[in-house]
């Protein structure tokens, strides 16, 4: 417990009250998050409730070096072209026809999103996506709706494909496998009712002139690789980072130390043939384009929760739980399940993540040890990822779609898209539930 909280406050209710402060201003949206989850870091250290010895603990660095290092690997992957490359062989294998595009890129987000990131791979598509729009003389909208939905729901299926499960595998040493075996099968089913859904919603409104279509047939996927080399390369380090991922709990190398040292190795093979001068610039572009905004606010919030963590208030959070639900572990995993979903969709799935993470392993005992509670970690994951794509706050995702489409003149109201987007990520919890319910529980 704190013991040099200012004028002999109680840290139980100035943390919270802190807490509650720093997630009214993200949702407000005001001011931009990493801005804010700063500043409550510095006031939690500043008022006395942690030092900065214990900040500096709270923050998980294995989740940053993971984060960072895999944006380090895309940012020079893309240089390649290979994922313009992608997006072109998409629009060629449907045809030119829409409502097939609709499908081809939403597959191709759920899958690139899996084995990347969610948000890179929304940065790697949205632009892509637009331009084909563009080309097809077709509304923009639908299409970037698909993709934020299949970018939330195939990043729940590895430890890398949705920061919820990054924070959540870190904390409970969960691997590469561990994800893909236990999410997965879900995650497919939920893939195929999003087509099946948004194909009855917008798919026979779809339509593109016959000129238009011819253009996105001339587009050559070949021709958009403008460094064969580096996508040699690129390919090369992401299979060996991708494997080091599935092999982290035998070798016993953690996943942000594998991401950034494959950074390492990529950018060397990126740099190496050319004049010192030449290599600082290139060095610094690809820093420069790493989203320090998503970096800076996990170690603010990190730094947030450690304090509300630290005063005791998860504690009191975990023993009401049980409480409510009876300890009874089908109940819990239930609750948080859609406790998950509901709140991601309003707070961030991120923050919110981060706070639940100590809450539930402050269960463990009461849920009989690490194997009871591990049903929880998935409810947790489901709804977190899942219930991401309820609103437009409710993951980084969606407002990196957002912010994009918006600079092209796409707009992306938070009520249009909730109308639509809540109810499609309620009918994807429903489906978790009874999965949930028949794979882990009893």
């Amino acid at each position: 417990m704190p013991e040099h909280v200012i004028f002999g406050l109680d840290p139980l209710w100035l943390s919270t009250a802190l807490l509650v402060l720093t997630y009214a201003a993200i949702m407000s949206e005001k001011i931009n998050r990493a801005v804010v989850a700063l500043l409550g870091a510095g006031l939690m250290i500043s008022l006395g409730v942690l030092t900065q010895e214990q900040a500096i603990h709270g923050v998980d660095f294995n989740t940053i070096a993971l984060l960072t290092g895999m944006m380090l690997l895309v940012n020079i992957t893309r240089k390649s072209g290979v994922f313009q490359s992608i997006a072109f062989w998409s629009a060629r294998k449907a045809g030119g026809v829409p409502w097939k595009l609709l499908i081809m890129l939403t597959l191709v987000t759920a899958v690139l999103s899996a084995l990347l990131d969610n948000v890179t791979t929304v940065l790697l598509i949205t632009p892509v996506t637009l331009l084909v729009a563009r080309e097809l003389d077709v509304p923009a909208y639908p299409f970037l709706f698909a993709e934020i939905f299949a970018s939330n729901i195939g990043g729940t299926a590895t430890l890398i494909g949705d920061p919820p499960n990054i924070l959540i595998g870190s904390a409970v040493a969960l691997s590469f496998n561990d994800f893909v075996r236990n999410l997965a099968p879900v995650v497919g089913v939920l893939i195929a009712l999003q087509v099946l859904a948004l194909h009855a919603i917008w798919g026979k409104k779809l339509r593109a002139n016959p000129e238009a279509q011819r253009k996105i047939m001339a587009l050559q996927p070949a021709e958009a690789i403008t460094d064969p080399g580096l996508l040699v390369s690129s390919l090369g380090v992401l299979s060996a980072v991708l494997a080091g991922f599935i092999t982290s709990r035998q070798t016993g190398i953690e996943p942000g130390t594998v991401a950034m040292f494959g950074a390492a190795v990529l950018m060397f093979l990126y740099v190496r043939k050319h004049p010192g001068a030449d290599q600082s610039h290139r060095v610094q572009d690809i820093f420069g384009e790493v989203e320090w905004v998503t970096i800076f606010f996990f170690v603010g919030l990190f730094m947030v929760v450690a304090g509300v963590e630290h005063a005791g208030l998860l504690d009191h959070m975990a023993h009401g739980l049980v409480d409510v639900t009876g300890g009874d572990r089908n109940v819990t995993a239930v609750v948080i399940l859609w406790a998950s979903a509901v709140l991601s969709a309003i707070i961030d799935n991120i923050p919110f993540v981060a706070t639940m993470i100590p809450l539930i392993k402050s269960m463990t005992p009461a849920m009989g040890g690490t194997e009871g509670v591990m049903p929880l970690w998935w409810a947790l994951s489901l709804g977190a990822c899942l219930g991401g794509n309820g609103t437009l706050v409710g993951a980084s995702a969606n407002l990196t779609v957002a912010g994009l489409a918006e600079r092209e003149g796409v707009q992306f109201k938070f009520l249009t898209y909730a109308k639509l987007a809540f109810p499609l990520m309620l009918g994807s919890i429903a489906v978790a539930h009874a999965y949930l319910y028949f794979w882990f529980l009893d």
